[in-house]
């Protein structure tokens, strides 16, 4: 039983690096960062779990050791990955990087635009208190 379980650890590994893979295949190939940042984000974090839980699961099934160490690890890769891709490409896009030239459509445009808008109005009446 403990071969099938190891298996079964071996695969979510295997899984785990055919992502991680596809995830840098992402990262050369797509044209622009707002692509890039998704490729990284989705498929790398999802290919780092299933590495963590292969582990995870052949230290519990095989070995019969609960490592705390790694359920830390899989729920910090779960919550940080996500969120940094986002702040990336958030930072990306208010700094004025470009859509790829055959995106179809920017739906933060109009909010930015009216975001910065309401910024300087706020800023010239703070000005003019002064």
């Amino acid at each position: 039983m403990n071969s099938a379980y190891g298996i079964l650890a071996a695969l979510f590994v295997l899984f785990g690096a055919l992502l991680s893979l596809f995830s840098a295949f992402g990262l050369i190939r797509l044209p622009d960062v707002y692509l890039r940042s998704h490729a990284a984000t989705k498929s790398a974090t999802l290919g780092v779990l299933f590495i963590l839980t292969g582990a995870f699961l052949y230290y519990w099934l095989v070995e019969n050791i609960v490592s705390a160490k790694l359920l830390l690890g899989i729920a910090f890769v779960f919550l940080t990955g996500p969120v940094a891709g986002h702040l990336n490409a958030r930072a990306a896009y208010r700094t004025g990087v470009h859509l790829w030239e055959q995106s179809t459509q920017d739906d933060l445009k109009v909010a930015l635009q009216r975001e910065r808008a309401e910024a300087k109005e706020n800023a010239e009446k703070t000005h003019k208190l002064q």
